[in-house]
């Protein structure tokens, strides 16, 4: 099944009545607050805008919502599973502890056990539970514009080091290697279904890419390149257009996008990612269509090398594209992320005419 919830009226109206018939299939995340919730929580309701639904714990916290202190939604999982909850209480006892594995081996723990009991409950493993809780709360203040010491304090981290090795594997740069005054500026956008890095210069957009993203640090890398290690922390006029034109798309008011782009790519692969911002939204492509459509038939999987290799992430829909059976197929951002960008669009299908 290409969407496995259901549409976000329903799952609206549940969480309103507190409806246990979706208990531990659907949650939602309220942006004005930052937590996620069971639908059955007894909390104050927020306004539907406010609410992003996800079909597992998984992806509420790596969209960067903490669990309600309420309903508990990691609750069922800990109390099905012992060790998930002894390992839950720890990490909520000891929030800014650096977890290893050689910890888990210390208590006893089996670690191949304990990394499936996870994957298997909320999506992702204890120590990447871990490292998003702590990680979150310093990129959140260098995104307002704190100070690296602050943004290491914020996060936990007692060793500047430490955060400076952590930031680094996430953006590809320590945060004191990025200056204020780059010729490129790299900045945090929120979204409701994850935090965005954009990288612009005064004029146009060059990446705009999920935070967690495994390739991110590989093209923060090629754009310092570009930039002669000119590559800073800040906003400029492209960064605040693709904002605006974000919080429209998610508030379900527009999916145009008018940013101007720079692209760093081949004759072909520019071909490719023409193409895809032609799919309105509500529309799917396979990768043999994308081909037919650039006069190259027999081009399919370097069409589908060159959708990999797109940095702006949503302007250039690579989510639009499925496989030819109709299944969802590989996405840098997360197959659940384009699950739900595709379900989205729904709410655009009449509103953009076919290409």
């Amino acid at each position: 099944m290409l969407f496995t919830l259901p549409d976000d009226k329903t799952l609206y109206h549940a969480l309103v009545t507190r409806d246990d018939q979706f208990d531990g299939q659907a949650f939602v995340g309220v942006k004005t607050t930052g937590i996620f919730c069971r639908l059955t929580c007894p909390a104050r309701k927020p306004k539907p805008e406010n609410c992003t639904f996800y079909p597992n714990i998984g992806a509420c916290i790596e969209a960067g919502f903490r669990p309600c202190k309420r309903c508990h939604p990691l609750a069922p999982a800990a109390k099905a599973d012992p060790t998930i909850g002894t390992l839950l209480k720890a990490l909520d006892d000891h929030p800014a502890y650096r977890w290893a594995e050689s910890d888990l081996t210390r208590m006893g723990y089996d670690l191949s056990t304990v990394r499936r009991s996870f994957k298997r409950q909320f999506g992702m493993t204890f120590l990447e539970m871990a490292r998003q809780r702590r990680l979150r709360e310093g990129f959140e203040t260098i995104s307002n514009g704190g100070k690296v010491i602050d943004a290491q304090l914020d996060a936990g981290f007692e060793s500047a080091s430490a955060f400076r090795a952590a930031f680094a594997a996430l953006l590809g740069r320590a945060p004191g290697a990025l200056r204020p005054d780059g010729l490129l500026l790299a900045d945090w956008i929120e979204t409701p279904i994850g935090d965005m890095i954009a990288v612009s210069n005064r004029s146009h957009l060059h990446l705009l890419e999920f935070v967690g993203r495994k390739a991110l640090p590989t093209e923060l890398g090629k754009l310092q390149t570009m930039a002669k290690g000119e590559v800073g922390i800040g906003s400029s006029a492209p960064t605040e257009q693709v904002r605006a034109e974000l919080g429209r798309y998610f508030a379900g008011k527009s999916a145009a996008f008018a940013t101007p782009l720079a692209l760093h790519g081949s004759e072909f692969t520019r071909s490719v990612w023409a193409a895809l911002q032609q799919i309105p939204a509500g529309k799917t492509r396979s990768y043999s269509q994308i081909a037919q459509q650039i006069g190259r038939p027999t081009a399919s999987r370097a069409v589908a090398r060159a959708n990999g290799t797109n940095q702006i992430a949503l302007i250039i829909p690579c989510h639009r594209v499925i496989g030819a059976d109709g299944a969802l197929t590989g996405y840098g951002g997360g197959l659940w992320r384009k699950q739900r960008l595709l379900e989205i669009e729904q709410h655009y299908k009449n509103q953009c005419p076919e290409a």
